[in-house]
């Protein structure tokens, strides 16, 4: 079974679900399933615990992430370990969902990462006031089709994102390119209507050249 906690000041989301529980390392494994590009994951270090989840707002990144909110998380995560409950300060990693990698034989809930260097680690003591304040928001969620309905939804948002942005973008290039078009001809005919205004210094000396021939001419006869 899977939980949902909700941040009592900036109203993200936590998904957990509870470490005692028999299949606790399957329902790790659905969790990592169904996670969205917005999600956070929080884990104890080199130990065996629950994992939670942070979704963050689109357009969020982890610097974003107030310290209150990430006490939570690495607490929420530190009571949600057997062993990680009993001692009195533990290390938490966490970083994107999207950079939890799993490879081929692996256990079910264990990941690896694509980039090592963007986990980051926090050590956190034992804090049972911010435990109890999460539990009170604490709501069950039974059917794992839920959780891939979520991303489902959230993958079809992101791909109409891409969309209308590839749109947007192809029309302020379109217009772009317009523009400079316009720019292009403009100096064009600038240039002509400049050319058609200008003798040479060539035209000149033949005009006079020829001028003075006309009045030998005359001249002779």
């Amino acid at each position: 079974m899977h939980y949902k906690y909700l941040h009592h000041n900036t109203y993200n989301l936590f998904r957990i679900y509870p470490t005692k529980h028999n299949n606790i390392k399957y329902e790790n494994e659905e969790l990592i399933r169904y996670g969205l590009p917005e999600d956070v994951w929080f884990h104890v270090d080199d130990l065996s615990s629950a994992h939670v989840y942070l979704r963050l707002k689109p357009g969020m990144t982890m610097d974003d992430i107030p310290k209150d909110c990430i006490t939570d998380c690495c607490s929420l995560v530190k009571a949600n370990s057997i062993a990680g409950c009993k001692q009195a300060a533990s290390w938490i990693i966490f970083t994107r969902w999207k950079n939890l990698k799993k490879e081929q034989g692996f256990a079910p809930g264990q990941v690896t990462y694509h980039r090592p260097e963007n986990v980051r680690r926090l050590k956190i003591e034992k804090n049972n006031p911010i435990v109890r304040q999460l539990e009170k928001s604490k709501r069950e969620v039974t059917d794992t089709a839920i959780l891939a309905k979520e991303q489902q939804d959230r993958l079809r948002e992101i791909q109409q994102e891409k969309k209308a942005k590839y749109k947007a973008d192809e029309k302020a290039r379109k217009l772009l390119e317009l523009e400079r078009k316009k720019e292009k001809e403009a100096r064009s005919y600038d240039r002509i209507m400049h050319d058609d205004k200008m003798t040479s210094n060539a035209d000149m000396g033949a005009t006079e050249d020829s001028t003075a021939a006309e009045d030998y001419e005359d001249d002779f006869m």
